[in-house]
């Protein structure tokens, strides 16, 4: 069903009541036509209450400080900071559709340094008591004293509605949108007409894909919990950016390296909190450094170590640091690696061929080290051997496709029919699987 929403006239009468107050009017916005029932509207609005970014690239997340119908989830430990809150649920008395179920979150933006976060109670209503019509509700109701005291991020009203009306008898049903102001003239912002249009058309997409039976084939998060890696990002980025951008050495976009390395960083630093709790850091080496941002993010947190490249780049001259780690002291070294596990080949006719074993590195590393290959390119295939040789655990963060040779190569498709056939998916199984040890790859899919 393509979306093709209609607008609701504004003499319109309310779609449902509210009784919390006698000047209270929710005002419908937009209405559509859908072909997915009741349980999969409450499905795909949890879903959203959980997911708040996925109708606002403004927002990194939601925080359930409060659930009526799972208080295992709602628990101090998914508190933004860790800081516990008392919340007290804001309800509105909706007549003739009961309430089923209290939630309360914490949106949490993306830059607290330029908005707040903010508490939301959420609630679902439903009632089937007409044999021909199912009602749906989901109420979004910010927990602010005036709306001036609310973030850019959420529309300047005191009330966001999802309804969802379902008939038993034709199996189809009506979705709509509707906002509630503190007074006729707060709903006059023609910006909050392209946000009802925005809000129906992602649920409309939503549960038209659940109908069709779209299953996510990516699930993010597998390996560090994601409010641990936002967390931390948001820290990494206060501290980092604004100086990163204005001090970047290089031809290439600030805007990109610098923010794409606090992220690796970022999953770094919690990765390794999880699998040096309380034991010594071993080290780190990042092999095909580039420009060294990212061996500067990890030592500049108290993370020991190194990386090298097969030539310098100018923002080394910011980036480098004393190290115990390295060969020569300094944190970021000129070297070509050359595998122990290689023969050297020397032509004795031709001496200029000779590399001066000091800008020779053979791969071979204190066991135990952890090997960073991010965006390696020619050493992304060495990346397990050398882990294995070395007994060292590895992260690979591949970018372009290249073969044991140093050849740009397109791996063939992977083995297990199961997996996915994308030219990602065939080169992380290419590169994974000949060289499988007991050392695993950590692999997650990260959301900034």
């Amino acid at each position: 069903m393509p979306f093709e929403p209609e607008g609701v006239p504004s003499t319109a009468l309310p779609y449902f009541e509210d009784s919390t107050a006698e000047t209270d009017v929710w005002v419908p916005y937009y209405s559509h036509g859908c072909t997915f029932g009741p349980e999969l509207f409450s499905s795909i609005m949890m879903n959203m209450v959980h997911n708040p970014n996925i109708n606002s690239t403004w927002l990194f997340r939601a925080d359930i400080l409060y659930d009526d119908g799972n208080m295992d989830e709602a628990t101090t430990t998914n508190i933004s900071n860790g800081v516990p809150d008392t919340i007290q649920p804001v309800i509105r008395s909706i007549p003739h559709i009961p309430l089923k179920r209290t939630l309360v979150r914490r949106l949490i933006p993306r830059s607290e340094r330029r908005d707040n976060p903010l508490n939301q109670t959420c609630t679902f209503h439903f009632t089937n008591e007409s044999e021909t019509l199912v009602t749906s509700l989901v109420l979004y109701i910010p927990h602010v004293v005036s709306m001036e005291h609310l973030p850019f991020y959420h529309p300047k009203v005191r009330g966001i509605a999802h309804l969802h009306q379902w008939s038993t008898t034709s199996r189809s049903g009506t979705i709509s949108v509707h906002f509630l102001g503190g007074s006729p003239s707060d709903l006059l912002d023609p910006k909050l007409g392209r946000i009802a249009f925005h809000l129906l058309e992602v649920l409309h997409r939503h549960g038209e894909g659940a109908v069709q039976g779209y299953v996510k084939r990516v699930h993010h998060d597998r390996v560090i919990p994601q409010a641990r890696f936002q967390n931390r990002y948001a820290e990494l980025k206060s501290k980092y950016s604004r100086r990163l951008v204005n001090t970047w050495a290089e031809s290439t976009d600030p805007g990109k390296h610098v923010f794409e390395d606090l992220g690796i960083a970022a999953f770094l630093i919690e990765l390794w909190a999880d699998m040096y709790k309380g034991k010594e850091f071993p080290g780190f080496v990042d092999i095909g450094c580039g420009n060294g941002l990212l061996v500067y993010l990890l030592t500049q947190e108290g993370y020991n170590g190194w990386g090298f490249d097969a030539r310098a780049r100018k923002s080394w001259a910011n980036y480098t640091t004393p190290t115990a780690m390295s060969p020569s002291g300094k944190s970021l070294e000129e070297k070509l690696l050359l595998p122990s596990i290689i023969p050297a080949h020397r032509d004795r006719n031709n001496p200029s061929q000779l590399l001066h074993s000091a800008h020779i590195h053979d791969g071979v590393f204190r066991s135990g080290t952890f090997i960073v290959s991010n965006h390696a390119d020619e050493l992304t295939p060495w990346t397990p051997i050398l882990g294995t040789i070395s007994n060292c655990p590895y992260i690979m963060i591949p970018c372009c496709s290249h073969s044991l040779t140093g050849e740009k190569y397109r791996p063939p498709p992977p083995r297990d029919k199961s997996k996915p056939k994308s030219t990602y998916a065939s080169l992380v199984d290419w590169t994974y699987t000949p060289y499988y040890t007991s050392t695993a790859v950590l692999r997650d899919t990260m959301k900034m």
